[in-house]
């Protein structure tokens, strides 16, 4: 196994003979005069920038109305600004030279600098699109880098160094240079498969045809086959034999069986879930203690957010094999039922009507559909019954409608003098001690 190719050594004087030849060639006076006017419109640009800086930002804070695609651009620009006053000094240098003198090469190291400065500000500005951090810095650096070494000569003897710093493992090599083509073409091709499913995907959410389970399943589909195509696009452009990923993928499908089998079973139970629509986004659920709405479908879990705020992400599993209630799955009426009790004294006829009426004068309770009172039994202190309701929007939450129908129960009753039983208990006091005396056991008269 070779660690380092035999022309590495080779490589490397090559690329120090070019560079020492460009070096000295800067040394030349009318060379030398352009190095000086490059280095004075860079100083001047930094001033400037810095002077500019706190005058943009303080437009931008003003300026409230700005949507946040607009901000992100400000901000943008505002942090390459000293790149974008350099590129533009640089080039006004390079025009007035000529004016000055008619000879290219008096002005060929001022051109070089703007050229290399503007391809610079334009890949710093490109590679925004890119949203991994990590990735963005790798193909950020990686072109800058290329188009540096290419405007000044250096490509191919670099290119030659990079290749020459290689891995080879019998018949296979991998140089330093292919994995650096890796990594910038798979991420071009990764932020264009981002773009392209970002469009896509917001053109499925907004066609109303498609129901929403449907259309959170789509995305996802049309996220893995467009990553996992730029991926091995990427791979294989570079020059990767992906013959070896099949026995890595059986690996791999080796290890999912046996150490995440919880992971692989809530993959399947997602699809599952998108394909049956049992749930979707924005039904009401209720899984034991958990009642809310549907906030987003996940590969793994779904968010579901209760009326008080807090977010539960729920295994997809669970809602598979566990009973789970769904207030709107076939459609959003739902009955409610309020349990309450009223004194003997009271007509049960009368009862049963003004309950009605209350739970039918309570906002969000349905005067089309039927509301019944009945009579579930006689307890110790009351006549118990049972109110039955509709409602058909649930997602506006449960208690608060039951706490409404309560309220004009209790403003009907105290109207109508139908009074609520409650829990009474005597309290004897003994205060003397004849009285105590006469209270124990086995005292009395023969």
């Amino acid at each position: 196994m070779d660690f380092i190719d035999p022309q590495f050594l080779a490589s490397i004087q090559d690329v120090f003979r070019q560079v020492q030849v460009f070096l000295l060639s800067l040394l030349q006076p009318y060379r030398l005069w352009q190095v000086v006017f490059v280095i004075i419109a860079f100083a001047a640009a930094h001033v400037i920038s810095r002077l500019l800086a706190p005058q943009v930002d303080a437009w931008a804070r003003s300026r409230t109305d700005l949507k946040r695609w607009q901000a992100r651009a400000i901000v943008t620009l505002r942090n390459r600004l000293r790149g974008i006053l350099f590129v533009a000094l640089a080039w006004g240098t390079v025009l007035v030279i000529a004016q000055v003198s008619l000879f290219p090469s008096r002005r060929y190291i001022v051109a070089l600098a703007a050229t290399i400065g503007t391809a610079w500000v334009l890949i710093g500005l490109l590679t925004r699109l890119i949203r991994n951090r990590f990735l963005r810095r790798i193909v950020t650096w990686g072109a800058w880098i290329y188009v540096t070494l290419l405007y000044l000569g250096f490509l191919d003897s670099f290119t030659g160094f990079l290749d020459s710093l290689a891995v080879t493992f019998g018949s296979f090599r991998l140089s330093m240079l292919t994995v650096i083509k890796a990594l910038i073409v798979t991420g071009v091709l990764l932020t264009a498969a981002r773009l392209a499913t970002t469009a896509i995907g917001t053109r499925i959410r907004r066609n109303e045809d498609i129901s929403p389970s449907v259309q959170v399943l789509a995305v996802k589909m049309l996220q893995i086959v467009a990553y996992g195509t730029a991926f091995f696009v990427g791979l294989k452009a570079v020059g990767f034999d992906l013959t070896g990923l099949a026995v890595l993928s059986g690996a791999i499908g080796v290890g999912l069986g046996f150490g995440l089998q919880k992971v692989v079973s809530n993959l399947v139970s997602g699809v599952i879930i998108l394909l049956d629509k049992s749930i979707k986004p924005g039904d009401v659920i209720s899984l034991g203690d958990t009642f809310g709405w549907i906030e987003a479908l996940g590969a793994r879990y779904v968010s579901v957010v209760t009326r008080d705020g807090k977010e539960y992400l729920i295994p997809n599993e669970d809602l598979i094999t566990g009973q789970v209630v769904n207030w709107s799955h076939s459609n959003e009426f739902v009955r409610i039922d309020l349990h309450f009790g009223t004194s003997y004294h009271d007509d049960p006829h009368r009862v049963r009507a003004l309950a009605i009426e209350a739970a039918l004068s309570a906002k969000r309770v349905l005067t089309d559909r039927p509301a019944v009172c009945h009579i579930t039994g006689f307890g110790d202190s009351s006549v118990d019954y049972v109110l039955r309701f509709w409602i058909s929007d649930p997602t506006e939450g449960l208690t608060n409608v039951r706490g409404n129908v309560y309220l004009a129960l209790w403003d009907s009753f105290k109207a109508n003098g139908i009074s609520i039983p409650f829990p009474q208990r005597e309290v004897r006091m003994l205060n003397d001690e004849a009285e105590a005396e006469a209270g124990k056991p086995g005292q009395g008269s023969a």
